[in-house]
């Protein structure tokens, strides 16, 4: 789940400034999480404190965290926004008529799929994941493709942390939702623009895992497509975390290192309450980038055992 928070910081000063090469700064002065990131964490928490997974606390929860985080940068979308500040104005997408309280709204806006990744890591089995996803989703994005971006998203990462290769993920994907993810990125990035849409967004972010070598070039390649990099890169990096399974420890630890103490609490209790705490991911990497900065560098390699091998190499900054 903290890969596709990382998604969000990296892609989120790209959002209005689009970059078209995987060539740019993962960090910057200004990356910063947004509303991708707040309502992820949202739904982590639902999904630990409600086991019977209703949209009445599923609200209550993302309207307490868009209270405590109003203007992430960004800001929310509109539809969203008014959903979550402004409920009285809302009505009724089957009839028109006014609401006076927060109803779905037939979105098929990427915002349900951007805020599903924690629910590919929650349950047991794909089929649950899937009608979890929806429900995540319908509180607000009730649309049938508003639905299915974020069962993709989140079924995606139920297959990639459960060991599946990248060519039965996209067959799973294509056939089961009907996304096209032949077309490399490299043509995709010629001529993708912004779009909002779960339909113009998720499978172009599928794509962009499908033509990663490791998880950093995942997040670069969603960003370098352009568009609405930020919710790209949330998508891809959700699901390039489950399949590589390593964040490198200096990306974890610049990422930590910006997120407010209440999502980072987040994080590890979801850990303890999920198959996220499988590999031990947050927890673990913690240490592993505390540690490797003291016992995995060339001096402190004094001897090498039989057919053993130590590789090193420099970081981004060189």
């Amino acid at each position: 789940m903290l890969g596709a928070i990382i998604g969000d910081i990296v892609g989120s000063v790209y959002e209005f400034g689009n970059i078209k090469t995987t060539d740019f700064p993962f960090f910057s002065k200004g990356s910063t999480f947004t509303d991708d990131s707040i309502m992820t964490v949202a739904v982590a928490e639902w999904l630990l404190t409600d086991h019977e997974h209703t949209h009445e606390t599923l609200e209550k929860i993302m309207v307490k965290y868009a209270d405590n985080f109003p203007f992430p940068m960004g800001g929310y979308g509109g539809s969203f926004a008014q959903w979550l500040f402004r409920p009285e104005n809302l009505v009724e997408s089957k009839t028109g008529n006014p609401a006076g309280r927060r109803v779905p709204y037939n979105s098929w806006g990427n915002g349900s799929a951007m805020r599903a990744a924690a629910v590919g890591w929650k349950f047991l089995t794909l089929e649950e994941t899937e009608r979890v996803a929806s429900l995540s989703a319908s509180i607000t994005h009730n649309h049938p493709e508003g639905i299915k971006g974020a069962q993709a998203t989140a079924a995606a990462i139920y297959l990639a942390r459960t060991g599946k290769s990248k060519q039965e993920i996209k067959d799973y994907i294509e056939q089961r939702f009907g996304y096209d993810l032949d077309v490399h990125t490299d043509e995709i990035r010629k001529t993708y623009g912004w779009e909002d849409s779960c339909q113009g967004t998720v499978p172009p972010a599928i794509r962009a895992f499908l033509d990663s070598t490791d998880f950093e070039s995942a997040v670069r390649i969603a960003v370098s497509l352009g568009g609405d990099s930020d919710t790209l890169a949330c998508i891809t990096g959700g699901i390039a975390e489950a399949y590589y399974g390593v964040i490198p420890g200096e990306i974890f630890k610049t990422a930590v290192e910006i997120l407010p103490e209440s999502f980072l609490n987040v994080l590890k209790v979801f850990e303890q309450g999920s198959f996220y705490g499988e590999r031990a991911m947050f927890a673990g990497q913690r240490e592993a980038a505390a540690l490797g900065a003291r016992r995995y560098t060339p001096e402190n390699i004094k001897s090498l055992a039989e057919n053993e091998i130590f590789v090193f190499g420099s970081v981004c900054k060189g």
